[in-house]
């Protein structure tokens, strides 16, 4: 029996459409369930891969903790008049003669301007000597300055300026209406006051971040924590370094979501469903509700209280999975907390990779039948 030509070009390119539909795999967003689950414990895989429910909901419930410690708390507000170390000060000394010790002969006033107290405390008036002027308030100080001068020139006149100085200033940098060095002043001694004095934030107010340095003590919390908790608007100390910035936690969306990138958070807690939504939803074409997928790194205390056991010593490799079709499949979603480098994935629908089957088939018959007819015509062309 002999095969016509025709027939061996259907059956070749039937054959190498097969051949190449079974050595290549078809693309897909990621792995399905069937693949991350063969990837658990249980089945001699390195990941722990646990159902969301209302317990595992609250053991992983861990939003970041900012505050101030209590010596930051405890410190109370600097007197607006009391002068430290650094700060500058102006000093004007009338006297009573036509001819005095500070004073020319046509006046009887003399105006030192900028006299700088030093690192121990102290300022230098002419005829008056060293005098101590930090902890003192500046009456304090011409009071000093009166008696030491009356013995020398008759009546003498004195005042004395707090001037704003390196002892009395802050530094604002980051994201702030006026990034600069600012002096602590009456209106201005706390830290909500400061920051207003320097422009505002500049950023969301729910992901600003304000850190204060003070020596080697570093206190941080949310921006609006300063306003909801009254024990965060700190007195200010001179030298404190104030940052405002945003906060850098994010997560990474993958899968079946209208975007895959890694995503910043955009609320001081973010629920899976906020994520979710976040980076565009589920896609409606393509995308398994019950398959819903957050990979972490748990540390060892909460992977235990999840687990139930208390022998998992280090980082452990968790994955939750969420299924939205369940009756309280979108109220787990929304109380289960997404925390930083948390990855999000949601597999593709199982008809997803079936249709993507039926596709690759249908365009490899299309080209059967292309080579067929080509074959066709080679084969009437030489007969003929």
């Amino acid at each position: 029996m002999k095969h016509s030509p025709s027939r061996w070009a259907r059956s070749i390119a039937l054959l190498a459409a097969v051949s190449v539909l079974a050595s290549c795999g078809l693309p897909r967003v990621g792995p399905n369930k069937r693949e991350i689950f063969a990837g658990s414990v249980q089945r001699e895989g390195d990941a722990f891969i646990i159902s969301v429910n209302d317990r595992v909901t609250r053991t992983t419930a861990v939003v970041p903790a900012l505050g101030f410690s209590e010596s930051f708390i405890r410190a109370g507000v600097v007197g607006s008049d009391t002068i430290r170390p650094g700060d500058t000060l102006g000093l004007t000394i009338w006297e009573n003669v036509d001819d005095g010790l500070l004073a020319g002969e046509t006046a009887n006033a003399t105006t030192l301007e900028e006299v700088q107290v030093d690192g121990s405390g102290f300022i230098f008036v002419p005829y008056a000597g060293r005098i101590k002027a930090a902890g003192n308030t500046p009456e304090a100080v011409r009071r000093v300055i009166t008696r030491k001068l009356e013995d020398q020139t008759p009546d003498p006149q004195v005042e004395v300026r707090r001037l704003a100085g390196d002892g009395s200033t802050v530094s604002l940098i980051g994201a702030i209406g006026g990034q600069g060095v600012y002096a602590i002043e009456r209106p201005t001694r706390t830290l909500s006051a400061m920051l207003a004095r320097a422009g505002g934030v500049t950023i969301e107010p729910e992901i600003a971040q304000v850190t204060v340095l003070r020596g080697e003590k570093q206190g941080k919390i949310w921006f609006q924590d300063l306003y909801k908790n009254p024990e965060f608007d700190i007195a200010l100390r001179g030298g404190d370094r104030i940052l405002v910035e945003e906060d850098t936690r994010a997560f990474t969306a993958l899968g079946a979501t209208g975007t895959q990138a890694r995503v910043p958070f955009e609320s001081q807690s973010l629920s899976a469903v906020e994520a979710i939504a976040q980076v565009g939803g589920l896609l409606s074409a393509s995308a398994d509700p019950t398959g819903v997928f957050i990979f972490r790194n748990e540390p060892a205390e909460i992977a235990n209280q999840v687990l139930g056991r208390t022998d998992l010593v280090g980082a452990q490799r968790m994955v939750y999975v969420l299924d939205l079709t369940e009756p309280n499949g979108m109220f787990m979603a929304r109380d289960f907390v997404i925390r930083d480098d948390d990855t999000l994935y949601v597999t593709e629908a199982p008809f997803t990779q079936w249709n993507k089957t039926i596709s690759a088939l249908t365009g490899t018959l299309t080209a059967v039948g292309t080579i067929t007819t080509t074959a066709d015509s080679l084969t009437g062309a030489s007969g003929g």
